[in-house]
């Protein structure tokens, strides 16, 4: 299993996913551009001592992230999505992907999901935060996978 972040704007939420990465034992893909630089201290302090621990992998872009992502679906976690989290199956080999906090993905990534997934929030609530959707989606597809 995989945790893929498309364009992320915000230091903290990599960070943070970077812990999740470390703590859970998955890889990490960070899908640029980004909306800072990756030296920013923001980020550091976010991933505090777990960045040695994970697995992370920088693209350069959507193109080069698809050439090596490899087998399994990609599951792309969207506020547009057509599955609640809790009606989805997951398999180990899936790669869970999370959209830019700023604006989601492009339609032509959309377009090449595997599945769409949403996780279920108050209807009046926009959005959950970058890394707290990451941590609540891939907690539940590990438990799933075992």
């Amino acid at each position: 299993m995989r945790l893929a972040l498309f364009q992320p704007a915000i230091p903290q939420n990599v960070g943070a996913c970077i812990r999740l990465s470390a703590c859970f034992g998955v890889e990490l893909h960070v899908i640029e551009p980004t909306g800072f630089a990756f030296d920013d201290r923001a980020m550091k302090r976010a991933a505090l001592d777990y960045g040695p621990l994970s697995h992370m992998t920088r693209h350069a872009d959507w193109d080069a992230f698809q050439a090596v992502r490899g087998t399994g679906r990609l599951v792309l976690f969207t506020t547009r999505g057509a599955t609640p989290l809790t009606g989805f199956t997951f398999r180990p080999d899936d790669t869970l992907l999370f959209g830019s906090e700023t604006s989601g993905v492009p339609d032509s990534v959309h377009a090449v999901a595997d599945a769409r997934v949403f996780i279920p929030i108050q209807p009046e609530a926009r959005s959950l935060n970058l890394s707290v959707s990451a941590g609540i989606g891939l907690f539940e597809a590990l438990r799933q996978a075992g």
